[in-house]
């Protein structure tokens, strides 16, 4: 059994890991919230032993620390003068010290003094000769996150703006803030979701788009939308969402409806609604999902639509599995895909950004006996891990606005959507982590479908993938790597935005932006930063840009197919959005 296989749960080989052994790391799971302290310390020991045998380093260091606090020290003699030069600039991204009150004293003092101390633990995170790369990772990360503990920013004592607001309101904001966290403390022990969000319920207020269920297996439920033109064009199309997402963030309210849009063009939609698994489907593996979400969803979609070559689209996850059920369709010269559209989905995992610090060999492990023991992985445990990727702006900005400040963040569709998690099933994740992340079987030509070993350059269908500049869950950079698997034409668009605001981008939506270029399997490829440097940025949404190119791949259009395909077998089994949907 190779390296990667994870046993089903009626098999017991004999170098199987212990049950005590798994139960010990959940207890500690419990307690580290799913963070594996082997994985960290190992990551500290590997920068620790290393910065303790390079002198020269610490030198180096030691001499930053009296540079800087004789810079430090010169300014807070001269932070009084309107000329006085600052110690030093935040990073780009950084609002966090931007209002005109951080320029009194001694508040200007304070905040420089914390960026100082910022810049000098990441030189002394960084750049220690022998530490390994990943490793060197995680020590910057950590310490990152346990500096913006402290941030002056994050208190009312040394934050200006609080203090003035505190002022002009008698203390208002601070009792509404005291509101606001007893609120959200009863919310979270009763399981309920955030505030605001009770606005926003599937097929009330978001997934409104008329449409049907007309197929449901034990993983997914499959959609079709009704026609909204008097003709269509004859391909349809098949949205594969990731299962880590309830399959709405691509239906949300009718104005930021990606599946809306696609309809009001002309298209016949399908979209796939993932089961959210529950312990009984413990042993559903990476391969049930392509065969009984992807390939499933293809011949119902074939049966309502048949004689038609269909437009594939995958969001996240979802794009991956869909690269690898088009490869192994490839292997059989199966080829009923028109086209494949990727939204932030990524074929090698090489360099799978900030979301690769929580991904190691102890770390998986670690998650793997975690979910032995419920079944799943909790999509609370998976949010979790994004919003520490942006803590800044995720934790920190928001315990602060709503808890000192007082003001609620307005919700919106998105954000309740973002709130509405989903778990994964054991083995698929685990595979999932392994064959892909830790691995990467696909991008190496190692992954196997059915016995043969598929590879993206066998798809002979175009591309068209999108990636979106701050994305932390898959970065853009690594997504434009297909370029380097695909032997087909792909075309590359970059949108500003994150992961899911990138992706949910109406043409209405005020401040978007992108560049778009095809490359040709002939051509030299361009590397990614030359892309962003020299492919002129467009103003405007994505969206059209890409209805543009489906058109150009679609036949003239004609009266649009029927719900269902009776004559098969396939009736409505009832209204859009589903059952699945609101499974929690």
């Amino acid at each position: 059994m190779s390296r990667s296989t994870v046993p089903t749960a009626d098999i017991n080989p004999p170098d199987a890991p212990s049950p005590v052994d798994r139960l010990v790391r959940v207890a500690i799971g419990r307690a580290t919230m799913g963070l594996s302290p082997a994985a960290l310390q190992l990551a500290y020991l590997d920068w620790a032993l290393h910065l303790a045998s390079a002198p020269g380093k610490q030198a180096q260091l030691a001499n930053k620390v009296l540079r800087k606090a004789a810079r430090l020290g010169l300014y807070a003699g001269q932070c009084h003068r309107d000329d006085a030069q600052r110690c030093i600039e935040p990073l780009p991204n950084d609002r966090r010290f931007d209002a005109p009150e951080w320029q009194q004293w001694p508040f200007n003092v304070i905040h420089q003094s914390f960026l100082l101390t910022q810049q000098w633990w990441h030189n002394a995170t960084t750049g220690v000769r022998g530490v390994t790369p990943h490793h060197e990772e995680v020590v910057n990360f950590v310490g990152r996150q346990m500096l913006d503990v402290f941030s002056p920013s994050n208190y009312l004592a040394t934050n200006p703006e609080l203090l003035r607001q505190t002022m002009e309101e008698g203390g208002a904001n601070l009792i509404r803030g005291a509101g606001h966290l007893g609120e959200d403390i009863q919310r979270m022990l009763s399981g309920a979701p955030p505030a605001g969000a009770e606005a926003y319920q599937p097929g009330e207020t978001v997934a409104v788009t008329p449409g049907k269920v007309i197929y449901r297996n034990r993983l997914m439920e499959l959609i079709q939308y009704e026609p909204a033109t008097k003709t269509v064009h004859p391909e349809p199309i098949l949205v594969v969402p990731a299962w880590i997402m309830k399959y709405y963030i691509l239906d949300l309210s009718p104005g930021n409806s990606l599946i809306r849009y696609l309809v009001e063009q002309g298209y016949t939609v399908f979209a796939i609604s993932w089961k959210n698994p529950d312990a009984a489907d413990r042993d559903l593996s990476f391969d049930d999902y392509r065969r009984l979400g992807v390939m499933a969803a293809l011949e119902t979609v074939n049966a309502v639509v048949p004689d038609q070559r269909v437009h594939g689209v995958g969001y996240c996850l979802g794009g991956t599995l869909l690269m690898i059920a088009a490869a192994a369709m490839a292997r059989q010269r199966d080829e009923r895909l028109a086209t494949v559209t990727l939204f932030a989905a990524q074929a090698d995992f090489r360099e799978p950004g900030e979301l690769g610090l929580f991904i190691d060999d102890s770390q998986v492990t670690f998650l793997d006996d975690i979910m032995w023991e419920t079944g799943h992985l909790d999509g609370k445990q998976m949010a979790g891990a994004f919003q520490l990727l942006r803590s800044q702006d995720l934790v920190w900005s928001a315990l602060v606005n709503q808890y000192l400040r007082g003001e609620r963040m307005p919700m919106n569709d998105l954000m309740a959507w973002n709130a509405d998690a989903t778990r994964m099933p054991y083995r698929m994740h685990s595979e999932y982590l392994q064959r892909l992340y830790l691995d990467n079987e696909f991008a190496d030509g190692l992954f196997e479908v059915d016995g043969d070993v598929v590879h993206l350059a066998d798809v002979d269908a175009p591309f068209f993938v999108v990636g979106t500049e701050r994305d932390h869950v898959a970065p853009w950079t690594s997504v434009y790597k297909i370029n380097r698997l695909a032997r087909s034409p792909v075309t590359f668009l970059l949108t500003n935005g994150g992961h899911n605001a990138g992706i949910v981008s109406p043409p209405e939506h005020p401040r978007r932006r992108y560049r778009v270029n095809t490359h040709q399997p002939d051509e030299l490829l361009m590397h990614a930063e030359a892309f962003q440097q020299q492919i002129p940025v467009q103003e405007g949404s994505w969206w059209p840009e890409w209805r543009e190119w489906l058109r150009a791949r679609s036949g003239a259009r004609r009266k649009p197919p029927g719900l269902g395909a009776p004559d098969q077998g396939i009736v409505p089994l009832g209204d859009a959005p589903g059952q699945y949907v609101f499974l929690k």
